[in-house]
Parts: structure tokens; C-alpha cells; sequence
């Protein structure tokens, strides 16, 4: 059994810049999968809806948007609630952009491969989903405060709660069901990176930043802030 009273400090594989295109293409399908019946896509939409509020018109910015498929939700929401919306998305990942672009571009969903710190972006919103665990605690206060600086009118974040019973499910579930050796490696990995509540609320006081960190099923937490 892992040790869940800190962080893990492991580097997923999926860090790792030199994996084949095929591989990766794989990864983003499976975890597609995983946020759709596991309910990651559900916060993500939570949290968009909690902060655009009654606008009408908006501009969204996820960084390390991988596959594209929170921002593809995100614009099937909009489409449905009469919300127009400027979709884009940041990663450094060349391949990951290669295939959401292919996926989601056609939509006028717009991608863009860079690292978030230097890319041009100040939209209305920000947001991740499952990217904050791959950076150390240090690296994440200057994310938070970056996400802060260049929204116009908040931000939110979408991550995993470190726990013993999510890291024994998505084991089970990877290795049973996954055709992906990244999922089977990173998955369980993620959440042993995770965090807890209390740690959000040390990174939050360390900033300055007040923000909301709502506990989500299965195992996620919700991190709103507001202008």
C-alpha cells in the first residue's frame, strides 16, 4: 500500500515528451472515457456554469487541455444553453494538440501548443482538469497566481482528491479495462499526487487568493474563484 500522507513526487509517463503519437492518442481516448462515466466532465461543466452565471457571451481558456475533450463539452453545453462562447486550448504537448485539433478544431475550437506561462491568453475564464497534480507545490502557487492575474472573471479548477479506496478503483478499473500502458501507469500514479482539501487551503493562503474547494463524487475537488 502506497504511502497517502503526502504527495507523490513519481513523474508520470505521460511527462515524458519523447512518447509516440499513437500511444498518446490511445491515452486521450481512454480518459475521455474515464471523465465521461466517472463524472470528471459533470465538475467541469459545475464549475463553468458556477462562474459564468448569467452572461450570455464568454471567452474560456483551458490550459493543459490535452485531447480537448473538457472544452468540446464545455462548447456542447453552450450550443444547447444559447451561450456564445470563444473556446481555447493551451498545451505543450505537441501531439496532444495535434489530436484535439483534429477531433475538435473543425468546431472553432481554437488550440494553441505552448506552455501556459508564456501564451498570450486573458480570457474571461480559466481552468484545468487533471493538470495541477503533475506540478510540485511550488510551481502550482505561481500557476494559481498566473490564473489569477490573466482572468477577467475567475477561475476554476477540476483535480483529484489523494485517497487510498480512488487509488485502489482506478487501479482495479485500468487494469482490467485499459488497453493503454499510460492509463495503467498514470491513472493510479495521478492520485497519489493528488491532494487533500487542507493542502488546497495552504496553496490558496499562499497566493492570497480566496477561492471555494468544494469535494465532488467521485474523489475530485472543485476549486472556484471569482473577480
Amino acid at each position: 500500500m502506497p504511502d497517502f500522507s503526502t504527495r507523490s513526487s513519481e513523474k508520470e509517463l505521460l511527462d515524458d515528451p519523447s512518447i509516440p503519437f499513437e500511444d498518446i492518442r490511445q491515452n486521450m481516448r481512454e480518459l475521455n472515457i474515464i471523465n465521461t462515466l466517472l463524472g470528471g466532465h459533470a465538475i467541469t461543466k459545475r464549475g463553468f456554469r458556477k462562474i459564468l452565471g448569467t452572461r450570455r457571451e464568454i471567452s474560456i481558456c483551458e490550459i493543459g487541455c490535452g485531447g480537448g475533450d473538457n472544452l468540446f463539452v464545455i462548447h456542447q453545453w453552450c450550443s444547447r444553453a444559447g451561450v456564445k462562447a470563444k473556446l481555447t486550448g493551451v498545451d505543450i504537448n505537441a501531439h496532444c494538440v495535434e489530436f484535439a485539433k483534429d477531433r475538435y478544431g473543425p468546431l472553432g475550437i481554437e488550440f494553441i501548443c505552448s506552455d501556459y506561462k508564456t501564451s498570450a491568453v486573458a480570457p474571461d475564464i480559466i481552468f484545468s482538469s487533471l493538470f495541477c497534480h503533475h506540478f510540485t507545490n511550488g510551481e502550482l502557487v505561481l500557476m494559481l497566481q498566473w490564473m489569477q492575474q490573466h482572468c477577467k472573471v475567475g477561475f476554476f479548477i477540476n483535480d483529484l482528491h489523494r485517497h487510498p479506496l480512488a487509488w485502489w478503483s482506478i487501479k482495479g478499473l485500468t487494469k482490467t479495462f485499459s488497453r493503454s500502458y499510460l492509463v495503467k501507469n498514470d491513472a493510479p500514479l495521478s492520485v497519489r499526487r493528488a491532494f487533500k482539501k487542507k493542502e488546497w487551503q495552504q496553496l490558496l493562503q499562499k497566493t492570497g487568493i480566496e477561492a471555494d474547494i468544494n469535494w465532488q463524487w467521485a474523489f475530485r475537488h472543485l476549486i472556484l474563484y471569482k473577480k
